[in-house]
């Protein structure tokens, strides 16, 4: 399902200090490519100046589907949930919505185990959620940190449906204002974030904030999901930047606020775009009007 690196490539890929490992240099880079300008998030108590603080329990996955790295995660084996995915927008794309097969990570049970992501036969998992585990909870979805709709390529797509991008999110939350917030961002990255070369690129950060609730006793219940995007566009000549956040509780409005980076940070701490020209004061409300309505905005 995913690559999940030994301990010297974990230090490495969320760090930018300490020695260089040959054997692992490959591997930063098609992970730190989904990072802009190569700089992780910063999550309090979590992921602090590039360096995870707890590597027993927080495990930095290269989401690999068919030999091919397609996103990255930051995933959390005790509470059974993504911290975050991050991932680098490539534009629109024709490919539709595969079909749902549930994935799980190999690795987290087993270093050793093939680095692909791999089909969840339903099996009971000591470091992951599997199908099982969500199987028959009325009131919540299997909810996406990283949307399918946001992949590029048929892998890309098919890659979000690792159990390890997935939380227990409130059904109504997942299908309401949600995911007419992804529709929103995506719009907004497909008009303006291209760049001077005309290539479309933006970057993207979701995350779960933990809640003091488990499904099954198992999985936590996020209280709060997150959402940034960040990127130079040409057509407006200057970086644009927006942030979304969202209680996981039924009867949300039918949109989310649109939040500047800085006040995601006064409220969850957390800074999705460290180091770099993202402005933290403006959102990006004005160009609603320019895209269409199914939308969302």
């Amino acid at each position: 399902m995913l690559r999940l690196p030994p301990l010297a490539a974990l230090v490495l890929l969320f760090s930018s200090i300490g020695p260089s490992v040959a054997e692992v240099v490959p591997l930063i880079a098609q992970c730190q490519q989904f990072f802009l300008q190569n700089n992780p998030p910063e999550i309090p108590g979590i992921l602090v100046g590039g360096n995870i603080l707890n590597q027993n329990r927080y495990k930095p996955i290269c989401q690999t589907l068919a030999s091919t790295v397609t996103f990255v995660t930051l995933y959390d084996i005790t509470n059974k949930i993504p911290v975050f995915s991050a991932y680098k927008y490539n534009g629109i794309s024709l490919v539709p919505r595969p079909k749902t097969i549930w994935k799980i990570e190999p690795q987290l049970e087993n270093p050793n185990n093939n680095a692909n992501m791999r089909k969840d036969n339903g099996g009971v998992y000591n470091n992951q959620a599997g199908t099982k585990d969500y199987n028959n909870q009325q009131g919540f979805d299997r909810g996406h940190l990283l949307p399918s709709c946001y992949g590029f390529s048929q892998d890309d797509k098919k890659s979000t449906f690792t159990l390890t991008n997935i939380v227990p999110q409130v059904d109504t939350f997942n299908q309401g204002s949600w995911s007419n917030m992804e529709n929103c961002v995506k719009c907004i990255m497909d008009l303006y974030c291209v760049n001077n070369n005309g290539v479309t690129e933006g970057y993207v950060v979701i995350g779960a904030q933990p809640g003091n609730n488990f499904l099954k006793n198992k999985m936590n219940i996020p209280s709060m999901l997150w959402s940034a995007f960040c990127c130079y566009s040409h057509s407006q000549g200057m970086w644009i930047a927006s942030a979304y956040l969202g209680d996981n509780i039924p009867n949300q409005p039918v949109h989310l606020p649109t939040q500047t980076l800085t006040y995601l940070t006064s409220q969850l701490g957390s800074v999705p775009f460290p180091a770099s020209q993202c402005p933290p004061m403006t959102v990006v409300t004005h160009l609603y009007p320019t895209v269409a309505p199914q939308c969302q905005c």
